[in-house]
């Protein structure tokens, strides 16, 4: 993605993104907008990005669904972009009124331009020459978050959660001090505090933690607007619409001075298991798998080989999100005699469990203490995979709870 030139003058500017739950009616608008006229008034260039109102933009695409199952995606993009249009439109009226120059911007009259993946189109250039214009009035960019503009001067949308990735961008783009995400919850936390009570908010974490929290379960954060702030460097805070408390920062490694070997436990419940019996061993049978896998654009995320005492078969274990289990199934079974598998068995009734820590990488034991920690519990390991800063493992969905309590109190994430 382009950037542009640094802002002249001594002003900063400053990003805010407002979610859906933060914009969800005229009273929150106005609320955020004070959040707004507050950075304004302490003399700040600002750029506020906003998504739809909470579910504004389930309804446009229910209603997309119901006018064609099979329905063009430039019209999907068409319709559900609305929502933010609506937004922006309202927050800049409201910020007039308390008697603020600000005026609302569409992507395409920027324009912000993206390739042509309709329904995940990723941004390539933003132009900001007018809003640097406007800066110089003193007037605040409102801009619909989630869409842009094809090379075809179609309309575009970023895909779920891309407001995020909207603000992040226009942050790099502009050279911003930082970027703020306004949400429903006032930081990052060591684990879902709904779950375990004794869960810490976080002041600080890493890009890579946060992008490992962001893909593991963790829906604070889009994880390309992580990925996009890590490239560049823009500094992100998330941080509550609704009170005054500070957030957390995510940054580069090297703000956090002492590193925790463990900074959070993540957990997602949007996984499926399949197992495929008795598959033969030859070379070429993982290809033969997940090929037609991959040309289904099903993803595919942990893995594990069992290899027969007869050493003439194998069972393949791996998983794929909930929404794609059925499809992948399918996919399968339709290849099942290039594959030769015995028997095929799914299982949605699991959870991702994961400790992340930039830590890790100077300790030994991470795993094991996690391994025996499951043990202790009674908890059955099904599938396990590993990176530099994150262990994940596949336990029984009905142990989660329990799972991230008690993981949370081995690493010590409980006493802060």
């Amino acid at each position: 993605m382009a950037a542009t030139k640094s802002i002249p003058g001594s002003m900063s500017v400053i990003v805010q993104k407002f979610g859906g739950t933060s914009v969800a009616n005229l009273e929150r608008i106005r609320n955020a907008a004070l959040r707004t006229k507050s950075e304004y008034d302490s003399g700040n260039n600002v750029v506020v990005v906003v998504s739809a109102m909470a579910g504004t933009t389930n309804q446009l695409v229910q209603w997309t669904g119901q006018a064609a199952e099979l329905h063009d995606t430039r019209e999907y993009d068409a319709v559900v972009s609305a929502g933010e249009q609506i937004t922006a439109g309202l927050f800049a009226v409201i910020l007039q009124e308390m008697g603020i120059p600000a005026r609302s911007w569409l992507g395409w009259q920027l324009p912000i331009r993206t390739d042509s993946a309709h329904g995940s189109a990723r941004i390539q250039e933003i132009d900001v020459q007018a809003i640097q214009q406007r800066f110089e009035e003193r007037q605040i960019a409102v801009i619909a978050g989630f869409q842009g503009l094809s090379v075809d001067n179609r309309i575009t949308t970023l895909g779920r959660g891309g407001t995020d990735t909207s603000a992040v961008a226009f942050a790099t783009a502009l050279k911003a001090e930082r970027c703020d995400i306004f949400t429903d919850v006032d930081g990052i936390y060591t684990s879902d505090p709904r779950i375990v009570t004794r869960a810490r908010k976080l002041d600080k974490i890493t890009y890579e933690e946060m992008l490992e929290l962001a893909s593991l379960g963790a829906k604070v954060l889009q994880t390309r607007s992580v990925e996009l702030a890590m490239n560049y460097g823009v500094r992100l805070q998330v941080l509550s619409s609704f009170n005054d408390t500070p957030g957390t920062f995510v940054v580069d490694e090297d703000e956090i001075v002492e590193k925790k070997i463990v900074s959070g436990i993540a957990y997602s419940r949007d996984e499926a298991k399949i197992t495929l019996r008795r598959v033969a061993d030859r070379p070429g049978i993982a290809a033969a798998v997940f090929g037609p896998l991959a040309d289904a654009n099903i993803n595919v995320d942990m893995i594990v080989q069992n290899i027969s005492q007869s050493d003439k078969s194998t069972d393949l274990t791996f998983t794929v999100t909930r929404s794609h289990l059925e499809r992948a199934v399918a996919v399968l079974e339709k290849a099942r005699p290039e594959i030769d598998y015995e028997e095929l068995k799914a299982d949605e009734d699991v959870t991702k469990v994961s400790v992340i820590g930039v830590g890790m990488r100077s300790h030994v034991g991470v795993a094991k203490r996690m391994f025996a920690t499951l043990a202790e519990r009674g908890i059955n390991i099904q599938v396990i995979s590993t990176s530099e800063i994150k262990v994940s493992v596949l336990i029984e969905e009905e142990y989660t709870e329990l799972a991230l309590r008690a993981l949370h109190t081995a690493y010590g994430l409980d006493d802060g």
